[in-house]
């Protein structure tokens, strides 16, 4: 059989490509794709080609390049020592924008009943939000700083009122996203840029500044401001991932008030020996589907877009575009 599959076939070239589906062995199952998640910092820097030379990113996005990797769909075949899968199994499964594929049977993470097909799409970053939550070993009642107020940092606000922060301060241009931060948890907004917001943050902190901030914008420019930001020996957490690190400035605020960065990202998780080393990427998932159930977090008032599959030149040209509009964005496979 074939599979309706999107493909990065160079700088801003896609192809909504027919390929050939493996068989199905004997520990693996193939998957229908019913919804699958854009994660738009990563794939649109993918899509756009926008990294320097020598990151991590050159080495990653070869062509064909196959984006995506948060995707819902329906077990439709399991190989003959596959236990715990059965055909007509929902599950969320780190894999590509694929209409079908075919995956080692651990890798299949059965979806709750109570939890749609387009909120179990948010469960890859949900896991890669955990890890910086984690790092930032919080503490009850921090003041928290979230900027940047896309998919991920929409993910940290939630996060962190879960957490128990006595602040969460979101800091965006865009009114829209501020209004979301505020329904799923944030106490206050700053509608500014970040150097813009300093002297509010301090304001809102007693002087002190915040004990935790996050950069979740991925711009390399928002960094220097965000060290303005914490209190003396503070921490900020890296999670937007930019394409151009070396344009990312250390400022004298590292030494002279001692703060700690703290760098997160989806292929870090808690490490070997550490208290909370049980999270692994299964279980983080777990974790979101479980308050996902409980209505103590809500994805699904962050969907935005929803286009067909064969749309997708007309999606990521769209939001590459203009991203102001657009947190989630879903391909829906269902009616292929």
């Amino acid at each position: 059989m074939d599979s309706w599959n999107v493909v990065f076939t160079g700088q801003r070239d896609l192809e909504f490509r027919l390929e050939p589906v493996p068989e199905v062995a004997a520990h693996q199952v193939r998957v229908r794709t019913r919804k699958s998640l854009i994660s738009m910092g990563t794939e649109l820097i993918c899509y756009e080609r926008r990294f320097e030379p020598g990151t991590h990113w050159e080495s990653w996005v070869r062509y064909p390049f196959y984006p995506g990797y948060s995707n819902a769909g329906v077990v439709e075949e399991v190989g003959s020592n596959v236990e715990g899968l059965v055909p007509g199994d929902r599950v969320a499964v780190r894999a590509n924008h694929r209409q079908y594929f075919v995956t080692d049977m651990a890798r299949g993470l059965k979806i709750p009943d109570a939890v749609t097909d387009e909120d179990a799409t948010w469960f890859g970053l949900a896991g890669i939000v955990q890890n910086a939550i984690r790092r930032a070993e919080h503490e009850l009642g921090d003041a928290v700083v979230v900027v940047g107020l896309g998919p991920l940092g929409q993910l940290v606000t939630q996060y962190v009122r879960l957490f128990g922060a006595r602040e969460v301060i979101a800091i965006d241009t865009i009114p829209g996203r501020l209004e979301l931060a505020v329904r799923n948890g944030a106490t206050r907004t700053i509608a500014r840029p970040v150097a813009e917001a300093i002297e509010v943050v301090k304001e809102l902190t007693d002087g002190r500044g915040a004990d935790v901030v996050y950069d979740v914008t991925g711009h390399p420019a928002v960094f220097a401001a965000a060290l303005k930001l914490p209190r003396r020996f503070g921490k900020v957490i890296l999670l937007g991932d930019t394409g151009t690190p070396s344009e990312q400035r250390l400022t004298s605020d590292v030494i002279t008030r001692g703060l700690r960065i703290i760098g997160a990202h989806d292929n870090n998780p808690p490490p070997q020996g550490s208290d909370h080393h049980w999270w692994s990427h299964r279980n983080m998932a777990r974790l979101f589907f479980t308050y996902i159930e409980r209505k103590q977090m809500d994805v699904a008032s962050l969907i935005t877009h929803r286009y067909q599959p064969a749309q997708a030149k007309e999606c990521y040209d769209a939001i590459a575009a203009d991203r102001s509009g657009a947190l989630g964005v879903i391909f829906d496979w269902s009616g292929m």
